[in-house]
């Protein structure tokens, strides 16, 4: 810390005059080295001022510098029929299951930590750019008491402003502000993110609860179907017309049913708890609700995938978060950099000070500007250099992670489209294979009862008609989930043109 006093308007007279000016102070000599490393000081803080470090590059989304594919290579599957992201879940033709969403994100511990970085965040940039201005601090101050033994007692009361400001002039404090700024647009992508993953959470929780309540209500069928034929098939064992296995085959194909029944309603009973969970919702009153509408599953709108993997990437909340991540890495090396060079402070105060003792009172301002303080770093065992190394090594862990982030956003769009293509090309086939082996059944049945087929013709058609059935409603409740998935994977109603309108923000603050 080195104090700047009057030296330094002598330190810059001219040549001749700064010499006799040394002579005339007091200590000349002392004095001399004093105002020659002040003004080596001045010169080496103009020099740095030319070489300031310059931020790193960035790399926004859908630029030359992100690896992103030029086109899909999964065929697109909406078939010209546009639908807006933002408002997709308000097209389901399920009324509960937005509600559900909504009361999932109100309560998700996901969305409240969210918020909690996102206010943090929004602090920490207050915080940096309060550092690039002054500071003013008041105080006022009281006191009484006899400093001595033949002091009579004295009163003292005082009131001031103190004033401090370090002057930014290598841009440490700036790169600071933008990092604080670049960490909150990332805090807030993040906090989008955690809302859309509560919402994709219940609503893939919620259409595999439906598609359980279709598949106990198959179950249901099949084991009052079992029941039957076991019932016949003893009667007609008793009077000796079948022969004793077969009514031991048709109760344990029974006994099969009955088993197959409760274990799908007790995954339907676990589903419940967890959507019961997820949404804060009383258990009673959920299972009211999805009764009014037991095993409908809901039909999802088709979604638009733009012809540009760049253009969805705009999309999602957790790109635009890497990329902000970068820029506040950038920023925190250019930060670190600059703390290498020196830094200059300025103070001052500015009071009122009264005093009253043995009936005599004294009152009146006091101030002072100064002093103006420069921190020459000399030595610190290599940690500034330390430090400007590790925040470049974070920068480009960042980068790293951008880039990852943009090759698993592609693939999540790419898994969704292939798999809404194949339950597509499926569903026909299922469909058909479903009806086929159906009226297979009732044929053999009718069959069985006329005492033409065997019961384990009957069995056999009746195991290939439920594991059919069985596929349908699978391959159903596998397509919703793939359109959630690709909703999931586009972002989730994060539009572009909130993040340009967030840049915008950043632009004009």
């Amino acid at each position: 810390m080195l104090p700047l006093t009057n030296d330094i308007a002598v330190a810059f007279l001219p040549r001749r005059q700064r010499a006799a000016a040394i002579k005339a102070l007091p200590g000349s000599k002392p004095r001399l080295l004093a105002t020659w490393l002040i003004t080596t000081a001045a010169a080496l803080l103009t020099g740095c001022a030319s070489i300031m470090p310059q931020a790193l590059p960035e790399t926004e989304p859908g630029s030359t510098a992100a690896p992103v594919a030029g086109q899909w290579h999964a065929p697109l599957p909406h078939g010209g029929q546009l639908t807006d992201l933002s408002q997709w879940w308000a097209q389901f033709d399920d009324p509960l299951l937005l509600h559900l969403i909504e009361a999932g994100q109100q309560v998700s511990p996901t969305v409240a930590q969210a918020s909690a970085r996102l206010a943090d965040a929004q602090a920490a940039r207050v915080e940096s750019r309060a550092a690039l201005l002054p500071w003013l601090d008041a105080s006022i101050g009281a006191s009484r008491g006899r400093p001595g033994l033949d002091a009579p007692v004295a009163t003292e009361s005082s009131a001031g402003l103190q004033l401090g400001w370090e002057l930014d002039l290598f841009g440490a404090g700036r790169a600071a502000a933008n990092a604080a700024q670049a960490r909150l647009e990332s805090s807030r992508s993040g906090w989008h993110d955690a809302r859309v993953s509560v919402a994709a959470e219940i609503a893939t929780t919620y259409v595999e609860l439906r598609a359980c309540e279709t598949q106990v209500q198959q179950a249901e069928i099949d084991a009052q179907s079992r029941a039957r034929t076991a019932q016949i098939t003893r009667l007609v064992a008793d009077k000796g017309f079948r022969p004793p296995a077969e009514a031991e085959l048709a109760n344990a194909s029974a006994a099969q049913g009955n088993v197959t029944l409760i274990e799908q309603q007790t995954q339907c009973d676990l589903l419940i708890k967890a959507l019961s969970a997820l949404a804060a919702q009383d258990e009673a009153a959920l299972r009211r609700e999805l009764a009014t509408a037991t095993g409908r599953l809901p039909r999802p709108a088709e979604l638009a995938v733009t012809t540009m993997p760049a253009e969805v990437l705009a999309q999602r909340p957790d790109i635009h978060a890497a990329a902000r991540d970068v820029v506040a890495a950038s920023a925190d090396s250019d930060q670190t950099r600059a703390q290498r060079w020196p830094r200059i402070t300025l103070a001052g105060n500015i009071g009122t000070t009264r005093i009253a003792s043995g009936g005599i009172s004294t009152n009146g301002s006091v101030w002072s500007i100064g002093p103006v303080t420069v921190t020459l770093p000399l030595f610190d065992g290599g940690t500034r250099r330390a430090n400007a190394q590790a925040a470049r090594v974070r920068y480009q862990a960042a980068t790293t992670i951008y880039a990852a982030r943009l090759r698993e956003a592609i693939r999540d769009v790419e898994d969704a489209l292939v798999m809404l293509d194949s339950t597509a090309k499926r569903s026909e086939d299922a469909a058909s294979a479903a009806d086929g082996f159906a009226r297979s059944f009732e044929a053999t049945d009718a069959s069985y009862h006329a005492g033409i087929a065997s019961l384990f013709e009957l069995e056999d058609t009746r195991r290939s008609m439920v594991a059919a059935q069985s596929a349908v409603i699978e391959l159903q409740r596998e397509r919703i989930t793939a359109w959630i998935r690709l909703y999931r994977a586009l972002g989730g109603g994060w539009p572009a043109t909130e993040v340009h309108a967030a840049y915008s923000e950043a632009a004009v603050q």
